[in-house]
Order: C-alpha cells, then sequence, then structure tokens
C-alpha cells in the first residue's frame, strides 16, 4: 500500500532532515512514528502528503510508493485524490466557520460533495459531540472539540490512508484515551490504513499494531506494539520505568542520550 522507500528531505537546498528513513504501512494497520520533538515525524508525513512544498522543503532521496506508483514531490491535492489525508498538528480550522460548516467542506473532497449529508451522519456517529456544536463557531471549540472536529473532517474525504499528526497534543489524558479508542474504531469499522505521529509513546502502543522510533532523521528501532512495549530501551527512555517496571525519577531520565543502546 505505502512504501517509503530510503527517502532524504533537505530543506531550502541546505537542511538535510531525514536520512535515509524506510518504512510500510499495509492495507488495514494502524503505524506509528514516534521519537522526541525534531526527529523528523512531521517532516515524513509532509513527505507523502505534498506538504512539503509549501515549506520550501524537497525529496532528494528515494521513493514513497503507494500503490506501486511514486508520489514523492507531487502536489498535494494530487495526493489527496489518491486517498492519503493529513491531519495537521495543532488542529487547523476554518475559526468563523461553523463545525459543520468545516466538516461540509472536508466532504467537497469526495465525490465533488455529493454525498455530504450522508457523510455528516457517518462522523456524528464516531464523535456525538459534534452533533451537539454542529452549529457552533468552531473559533469557541476546546481543544479536545477540535481535534475530533479535524478528524472527522479527514474522515469526510473517505481516506484510504489516514495520517494523523500528533493528536494527543495539549490534550488531558482522559480525552488523549478517548480519541485514541475513536481513532481504533475508526480502523475496525472502515479499514483504513492509519499512520500515527505522536511523541506520547504510551498512547500510541494501546492501539497500533506496528511502530517505528526516530531519532535524529533516522529509524533506530521497530517492531510490532507489544515487541516495542516490552523492549527495555523504549520502557527506559520514553514510558519512563526502570528494569523492575518501576517510575524513574525526572533527574534519572533527563540525561538519556548517553545511555541508549541504539545510539551507541
Amino acid at each position: 500500500m505505502l512504501e517509503v522507500q530510503n527517502i532524504e528531505v533537505v530543506y531550502s537546498n541546505v537542511i538535510l532532515v531525514l536520512r535515509g528513513i524506510s518504512f510500510e504501512v499495509r492495507p488495514g494497520q494502524i503505524v506509528a512514528l514516534m521519537g522526541p520533538n525534531g526527529a523528523g515525524k512531521s517532516t515524513t508525513l509532509k513527505a507523502i502528503s505534498g506538504l512539503l512544498r509549501s515549506e520550501d522543503g524537497e525529496v532528494t532521496r528515494g521513493r514513497i510508493l503507494w500503490d506501486d506508483h511514486a508520489i514523492q514531490n507531487r502536489d498535494a491535492d494530487d495526493v489527496v485524490r489518491r486517498g492519503i489525508v493529513q491531519v495537521i498538528e495543532g488542529r487547523p480550522l476554518f475559526r468563523h466557520l461553523t463545525v459543520e460548516e468545516n466538516l461540509s467542506l472536508g466532504g467537497m473532497v469526495y465525490e465533488n460533495g455529493r454525498h455530504i449529508r450522508d457523510d455528516l451522519e457517518r462522523v456524528y456517529t464516531y464523535f456525538p459531540r459534534l452533533r451537539d456544536l454542529r452549529k457552533r463557531v468552531s473559533g469557541y471549540l476546546s481543544g479536545g472539540e477540535g481535534q475530533m472536529l479535524v478528524i472527522g473532517r479527514a474522515l469526510m474525504a473517505h481516506p484510504r490512508l489516514l495520517m494523523l499528526d500528533e493528536p494527543s497534543l495539549g490534550l488531558a489524558p482522559l480525552l488523549v484515551a478517548e480519541i485514541f479508542e475513536i481513532v481504533k474504531e475508526i480502523n475496525r469499522k472502515e479499514g483504513v490504513s492509519i499512520l500515527l505521529v505522536e511523541q506520547n509513546v504510551r498512547a500510541a502502543l494501546s492501539i497500533v499494531h506496528y511502530g517505528y522510533v526516530m531519532e535524529n532523521g533516522r529509524i533506530v528501532l521497530d517492531g510490532t506494539a507489544e515487541h516495542l512495549a516490552a523492549n527495555e530501551d523504549i520502557k527506559e527512555f520514553y514510558l519512563g520505568l526502570t528494569q523492575l517496571g518501576e517510575r524513574k525519577s525526572y533527574r534519572d531520565v533527563k540525561h538519556y542520550k548517553r545511555r541508549k543502546r541504539w545510539l551507541g
């Protein structure tokens, strides 16, 4: 389905951000790209979705294959028409429009909006709160409501691959759990493949089938959710646990880079 083959990304013809990463997302999978700020996770999504161009970025080496067709450096609208939709970090909305107007704009991508009424009902099934708020101007939504809206707007386009960039950012743990359960339900019911970028490793591993850990523009570790959750490095450096399963103090964790086995 999606194959990223040894890609490098350069910004402004100078700054090398991705340094030869490879991974895949198979049909029906939830796959996570995890790691700290600056690892290159969001750049990876933008390389796939075609949004690099707006930031003077370019895939300079390697290929991105979607259904065996190369899509690297294509325009974003072409990528969307092929069934790949990205939910951008920060929950960008048309803040002067209502919830339902935002959703309806997302639906214009699919068959020129001919099924908007049916698709609104479909989205409201996953996000009942949006039905209650459908007439509210979106600029007055809470962070959690805004996150539900941007995911719902993406669903209106009937994606085959839904890419979520930091959906837990700035949200309370209970809201994060609720949204991740809905994402899992969307994957199960719709068969939509999901590529999730997330710093909250614990939340990501609760729903994904497979994960990749990125640092400094490279993939340093990968495996199934079960394999990664059991990995001692993941426990120590991302879940904050000792080998005995106890919580580590910040003092112990903050110098982690000197001890990571994959940085040796």
